[in-house]
């Protein structure tokens, strides 16, 4: 074999490796998104089961502002769903008041302290 013949089997080669690896990363990443996708049909089936409409709507415009206290709250809601904790849908005044209890549970609480600088002329010693 020459030099020629032999950078042409390793180029086929490494060709062959490199469409199996990213065949198989593509495959991957499609079940990863039906999975995803799966979780999110559930999700929103449990919620539109426990939630008004009017309630589904409020969580849907927190969504867009702040996804995260929506996800929590999503999330909230589900796991109260799962542990019998709702018995009829939830409306949009009981929605609000759930809210305010998550606001006031995760609210930051923000303090300042001054710290004044003592100089040598400072008389307060």
């Amino acid at each position: 074999m020459d030099d020629n013949e032999l950078a042409q089997i390793r180029a086929k080669r490494l060709a062959e490796l490199q469409g199996q690896h990213g065949h198989g990363n593509l495959e991957r990443q499609q079940k990863e998104q039906e999975v995803k996708a799966r979780e999110k049909e559930a999700k929103n089936s449990i919620l539109s089961q426990i939630l008004a409409q009017d309630a589904r709507a409020r969580l849907n415009s927190i969504a867009l502002v702040k996804p995260e206290k929506a996800a929590m709250i999503e999330n909230m809601l589900i796991n109260m769903a799962q542990s019998g904790r709702v018995g009829n849908k939830i409306g949009e005044s009981q929605l609000i008041k759930l809210l305010e209890e998550v606001n006031e549970k995760t609210q930051k609480r923000t303090t300042v302290k001054f710290d004044r600088r003592r100089y040598d002329l400072d008389d307060s010693d």
